[in-house]
């Protein structure tokens, strides 16, 4: 088997067909069910507008359907637009219950994953907050006052709110090099571009394809030789300078090649820091890929970091 968890590409799909399906004379899916079975606490002191007690566990597989069709359920009953987004910063347990189905945390507390999507994230009787309209428009501010900063002879990607850095991750980028990829069908340039533009589309089902040979695969080798399941963590996609060049943010279950250029061009992280940055990146988030060999190092001085592409003197 191939090491397939170092080329790591996606095929995005659209899928239309089902969204604006009437829904008359239809059986309830499993997601409905599960918030069917949820009980709601009213709130009325706090900033919340209720509270929604799960009726049941809710695996990883399941957790962005059940989303789904929870915020579905309550944008109607409210004044402004609830999203996915809106819904777990309100709820930011969420995002650190989310960042240790990380494989190598639960190793390092000596549990063996095979399959993350089998883990499950919420528990019955769990609470989720439904935001009121006050803490939902703060929650909102923020969001759109974040963008993401990718320094890549830096190797580190940063969540940025306004001149505030709220994350700093280390990622791996593109390698220095040309290479036939069977996806693109010729030779591709694998160095991460530069520029700026917004994030226009989040895959949240990735299929894990070989770029080199358009194979797909379903397990991954992992740093320390053990074989798992991919995990189903969202994969990011920007726009740069008006181009999709396919440089993507996401994943790697490889984290021994961060801080190196490793990739196929697209932007590797841990898999923790890929939960934080998906909840921090929603559709429209701009981001700026940049190559600034002046950087800092973790005591705050400046250094000046490896020109890796061999573009500057």
């Amino acid at each position: 088997m191939r090491n397939t968890g170092n080329v790591l590409l996606f095929i995005w799909f659209f899928i239309y067909g089902c969204r604006n399906e009437p829904s008359i004379n239809r059986s309830p899916s499993p997601e409905q069910n599960a918030v069917a079975q949820d009980t709601i606490n009213d709130i009325s002191a706090d900033s919340f507008a209720t509270r929604v007690v799960l009726g049941r566990d809710i695996t990883i597989k399941k957790y962005f359907p059940y989303l789904d069709s929870l915020v579905a359920t309550w944008d109607t009953l409210l004044p402004y637009t609830l999203s996915e987004h809106l819904l777990v910063r309100a709820n930011p347990w969420l995002i650190d219950s989310l960042t240790n189905t990380d494989y190598y945390r639960l190793m390092a507390k000596g549990k063996f994953i095979y399959d993350q999507q089998k883990m499950v994230i919420l528990h019955k009787g769990d609470t989720l907050g439904i935001p009121g309209e006050a803490l939902a428009a703060e929650l909102q501010s923020h969001i759109d006052s974040t963008w993401i900063d990718v320094n890549i002879p830096e190797f580190k990607l940063r969540i940025m709110e306004g001149d505030s850095v709220l994350f700093a991750f280390p990622v791996r980028v593109g390698r220095n090099q040309e290479r036939y990829l069977e996806m693109a069908g010729r030779e591709v340039d694998l160095r991460t571009p530069t520029g700026e533009g917004r994030i226009v589309r989040i895959e949240r089902e990735p299929s894990w394809i070989d770029p080199c040979n358009c194979k797909p695969y379903t397990e991954t080798h992992r740093d320390d030789g053990r074989v798992t399941r991919c995990p189903q963590i969202p994969w990011i996609e920007p726009e740069i300078e008006g181009l999709r060049p396919g440089c993507l943010i996401h994943p790697t279950t490889n984290p021994k090649t961060l801080g190196k250029a490793y990739s196929n061009g697209c932007v590797g992280m841990r898999e923790a820091d890929a939960w934080v940055t998906y909840y921090h990146a929603p559709v429209g988030t701009i981001v700026r890929f940049r190559y600034d060999l002046h950087g800092v190092d973790d005591k705050g001085d400046t250094v000046r970091l490896k020109d890796i592409y061999k573009r500057k003197k």
